[in-house]
């Protein structure tokens, strides 16, 4: 009940008043949860992205507001973007290599990306081009959960919860010629990879290596980074396409790599987008 109060006021709030107010709220909870604060600035240090305490420190706060406007941000995004409108208002810096694939009829593609910019509007504006199918993790709630998911339904884009999809599942999706976007930035406990991210072993979760080994779908690393107030810029690499050795932990190892190296990178360019607070190392 109380989020549907909450869905409720965002619903009809000018959308500058409510990223302040996320914004507020977001200064807040940064003050009071010492312990995810905690977190993100350990992370943000042990990454290199910033060693002076000031500046690590304002990364940190910055990455807290914009998680708080992405949420806002998603809730709202059907009133600002459509089908016939959405390339006018979003900039796109796609090679003509992706582009022709994500045009081309029956072609799988296997979309990576981590927790940068708003990944939940990247899903919507890609799913214009190709129908997308997007990894989501269940929240505690059931009722609320079930809540969000009817919310964000779209035609072309459908939500999976990680922990009832299956690789069966998948396979189809690509081999049907639609995406499969997975966020490969979290930790994958004892079933996963540990492969260097900002210089230190990190689990990583191999499906992706996986589904690209058997379905030969090719890779293509893409984000989408907030430009202003509800405006964008979708960016994504050229595809990738890796040629098996014959031994499969090398094989995974070096898609896992090149994929962390590509998130670096486009982490080291927009740091304050970037959600510092999740426990990527343990």
């Amino acid at each position: 009940m109380l989020l549907r109060i909450a869905l409720a006021i965002v619903d009809v709030m000018p959308l500058s008043v409510a990223e302040g107010f996320a914004r507020f709220l977001a200064d807040i909870y940064c003050e009071l949860n010492v312990k995810r604060r905690q977190v993100a600035i350990d992370n943000i240090k042990r990454s290199g992205i910033a060693e002076d305490d000031d500046e690590t420190r304002r990364i940190a706060r910055d990455s807290f507001r914009h998680f708080a406007v992405l949420i806002i941000e998603s809730i709202k995004s059907d009133r600002f973007f459509d089908k016939e409108n959405w390339r006018d208002k979003v900039e796109m810096d796609i090679p003509e290599e992706t582009m022709e694939l994500l045009k081309k009829p029956g072609q799988g593609i296997l979309l990576v990306s981590g927790h940068l910019g708003n990944w939940e509007v990247a899903a919507q504006l890609l799913s214009y081009l190709k129908p997308v199918m997007a990894i989501t993790r269940d929240m505690n709630n059931p009722y609320s959960n079930n809540l969000i998911l009817k919310r964000k339904s779209r035609e072309r884009l459908t939500l999976t919860p990680k922990h009832s999809a299956d690789g069966g599942r998948f396979l189809n999706v690509l081999r049907n010629g639609e995406v499969l976007a997975l966020l490969n930035d979290q930790y994958a406990r004892d079933r996963g990879m540990k492969v260097d991210f900002f210089g230190s072993p990190a689990e990583t979760h191999t499906a992706v290596a996986m589904l690209h080994f058997i379905t030969k779908a090719p890779i293509c690393f893409g984000y989408c980074v907030r430009t202003g107030s509800m405006s964008f810029k979708f960016k994504a690499t050229k595809p990738m396409v890796f040629k098996p050795t014959g031994d499969r932990n090398a094989d995974t190892r070096a898609v896992l790599e090149s994929l962390n190296r590509e998130l670096e990178a486009a982490i080291r360019e927009y740091p304050e987008q970037y959600l510092w607070a999740h426990r990527r190392w343990k």
